[in-house]
């Protein structure tokens, strides 16, 4: 997941913080619309 982190805060220009609250809120919106993929998504992203 750095490596996503490090790619928004280079080419969207976001903050640390701002990318990882990005990733969160992606991640939120999938597994509410999609909660099958919940485990997909938690392997991906992380499940915190």
């Amino acid at each position: 997941m750095q490596e996503l982190i490090e790619k928004l805060k280079t080419e969207a220009g976001l903050t640390d913080e701002q990318a990882k609250q990005a990733i969160t809120t992606i991640k939120n919106f999938v597994v509410e619309k999609f909660p099958m993929l919940e485990g997909a998504v938690n392997n991906v992203f992380g499940g915190e």
